[in-house]
């Protein structure tokens, strides 16, 4: 041990020097002095500046004339008359007058060259002033006997061509120079590399995310860890003869954690990690998205085992219809070449595509089949264990009181995402901070809920008290139809505090449970309680209101879709009729025009039936729709234990 405790030292001293060493600071003295110490020069855009500068001064110095007197033309023609100046040099833009002739100055110089060159430097007198128009001048030139001539303009020196000529070049091309090298910098290549992909290349272990940081998707977690074993253990799945996937598509709706589990797979297997987005590919000129991905799987090659991950692959992976010219336009010709790089290279080489997409139904066929993506795993929205999975991490680092149920917030927030979740969170505490409070309350959270369903309070918006009535009777007229309404989720609150753009008021319900299937009557209930709110207005104020345009909207999708989708009428019993939307060109219908015809009536009448059900049922339960609004105007606010007491005696089934 004692053999190595000088190496240790000097390593220790070493590392000591190597962080005491000043970093090369930036500036015009470190940069002029590192170029003549031998250093690394790093040219700077304010060198350039700073030479600029100090030419144009030396060549201001050099070109000033300070033994020259200005003076006015009136006092220029004076000083003739006084024959102050009895030589006149006649330029292009001025006169120059002096108080010797040549003559006199020749014959001084001759006499005594160092003694007299002295004096007559220091007895001559130069006058300027600028030249006028005047015809009186010339004759008072010769009245006096002054002797004058012109001279041609002088020829610019070859210091000021280079200023006016070369420097400007010079300072569009370094200005060029520098616009494209900032335009290159977001792939780290230069501009004029079309060619060349424009991935983010993420090092080993870099990526931060590990499957730990993933909640709510245990099925799909389970999918990728395979992945993760085949990257760390290769040899385990060639021995017996196995092969891993090529290519995962991770499906599922915005927001479930399909780039999250991406980068997770990344940092377990501590592999690269080529990150880019199927936009990324395509570009204005033609076969620039192919050659893109030529370079793409050429780097990935190089640098295996690696994963390479398309973001929103439908940009590029759409079904080909022959729309384009020719059928065959730039976004197919980087299809086709992206299929042909799957399709030729080994499994075995280690490196595996990940893709993530929200719309599969749109991607080509060619591109799902065995042998390019092998397999699809499904990031769906989490279930009520999910939720509280999700919470759990994104609080993780947020104070709370200890009277926060995450179980319940996670029952609140039936239907929503990860990142909704995630949203939540961190909307709670900022809530939490702006109310000066020190923890986030189990109030900042449900707040926050209602927030990502509803909107934003909008308490400035101020209704009239004919509209807070028909706002009130509305919102009751659901929670009442809601309450009537067999296996209806509870009411949770009623509001009629504006919220969003457009809710005067809302009325929440939260599920006890994740549901998958909804059977007719269900369905039939959610239009009762859509329905609700309308009917409610009808037989207070006897008239209706625009207020239930969303919810009639709603109503009459959700019995149209009951029509074509699910079967679910009396002449189309078990028979869907399908329609596919072909992207901004209207709606294209697989089934006649009578079939059309027969879908508006039948939904007319169905959602006429049910409004004059909820009618009824209201109209019975005129009590509790009066007693319940008038609490409701005079609160603003009823959370759900509130409704139910004072509904629980009043309500007639």
């Amino acid at each position: 041990m004692s053999t190595n405790e000088p190496d240790l030292q000097e390593k220790q001293a070493n590392k000591m020097n190597h962080e005491k060493k000043p970093k090369d600071e930036p500036g015009i003295y470190n940069g002029i002095k590192n170029m003549f110490t031998g250093k690394r020069f790093k040219f700077s855009f304010w060198y350039f500046i700073f030479i600029i500068i100090a030419m144009l001064a030396i060549n201001m110095y050099m070109s000033q004339d300070r033994s020259t007197i200005g003076v006015d033309f009136n006092e220029f023609k004076s000083m003739i008359a006084n024959k102050e100046i009895v030589r006149v040099e006649i330029q292009q833009e001025k006169y120059v007058g002096y108080n010797m002739t040549k003559q006199q100055a020749l014959s001084i110089v001759q006499t005594n060259a160092f003694q007299n060159l002295t004096q007559s430097s220091s007895n001559l007198r130069i006058y300027s002033t600028y030249a006028l128009n005047d015809p009186s001048f010339i004759p008072l030139l010769d009245e006096h006997n002054v002797e004058y001539y012109a001279t041609a303009p002088a020829r610019p020196s070859i210091f000021s061509s280079l200023l006016s000529y070369i420097l400007p070049m010079l300072f569009l091309l370094i200005i060029w120079r520098i616009v494209f090298a900032k335009m290159g910098q977001g792939g780290g290549q230069n501009v004029l590399s079309f060619s060349q992909n424009k991935a983010k290349i993420v090092a080993e272990g870099d990526t931060g995310v590990r499957f730990t940081d993933v909640a709510g998707a245990d099925e799909s977690k389970l999918e990728l860890e395979e992945i993760v074993d085949f990257l760390k253990t290769p040899e385990k799945y060639t021995e017996i003869g196995g092969k891993i996937p090529k290519g995962v598509l991770l499906v599922g709706p915005p927001g479930t954690g399909k780039t999250l589990l991406a980068r997770a797979v990344a940092g377990e297997a501590k592999v690269p990690f080529f990150r880019m987005s199927g936009a990324d590919f395509v570009e204005m000129f033609v076969g620039v998205g192919a050659a893109r991905v030529r370079d793409l799987f050429r780097q990935a090659r190089e640098n295996s085992p690696c994963i390479i991950f398309i973001d929103e692959i439908d940009a590029i992976g759409r079904t080909r219809t022959g729309a384009g010219l020719g059928g065959n336009d730039e976004r197919e010709q980087t299809l086709n070449q992206l299929l042909v790089e799957m399709d030729g290279f080994d499994s075995r080489t280690g490196v595996i595509i990940l893709a993530a997409t929200n719309r599969p139904e749109i991607l080509d066929q060619a591109l799902l089949r065995p042998g390019r993506f092998d397999r699809q795993v499904l990031v769906d929205k989490p279930d009520l264990e999910g939720r509280f999975a999700i919470l759990k991490i994104h609080t993780k680092n947020i104070k709370l009181a200890k009277e926060v149920d995450l179980r319940k917030i996670a029952q609140s927030a039936a239907g929503l995402a990860g990142a909704d979740l995630a949203n939540i969170a961190n909307e709670a505490a900022l809530m939490a901070v702006r109310s000066k409070r020190k923890m986030v309350t189990q109030a900042d959270l449900e707040e926050a809920i209602e927030k990502s369903l509803a909107g934003l309070q909008r308490k400035s918006r101020i209704l009239t008290e004919d509209e807070r009535c028909k706002v009130a009777y509305h919102e009751v007229g659901h929670a009442l139809t809601a309450k009537m309404t067999k296996g209806a989720p509870p009411v949770s609150k009623i509001s009629i505090i504006p919220r969003g753009i457009s809710a005067l008021g809302y009325t929440l319900q939260y599920p006890t449970e994740d549901r998958f299937l909804m059977s007719q009557s269900e369905l039939l209930g959610n239009i009762d309680m859509m329905l609700g709110g309308r009917a409610a207005e009808e037989i207070v104020c006897g008239e209706i209101s625009t207020g239930a345009a969303n919810d009639i909207a709603r109503a009459s999708d959700l019995v149209r879709r009951m029509i074509t989708e699910f079967g679910m009428s009396e002449r189309f019993r078990n028979i869907t009729l399908p329609s596919t939307n072909t992207q901004g060109l209207g709606v294209n219908r697989e089934y006649s025009e009578a079939a059309q015809e027969y879908i508006d009536n039948e939904t007319a009448k169905i959602v006429n039936g049910r409004y004059q059900k909820v009618l009824e049922q209201l109209k019975v339960n005129r009590e509790a729709l009066e007693t319940i609004a008038k609490k409701l105007l005079e609160k603003e606010v009823l959370d759900g234990l509130e409704f139910e007491s004072l509904a629980q005696n009043l309500v007639i089934a």
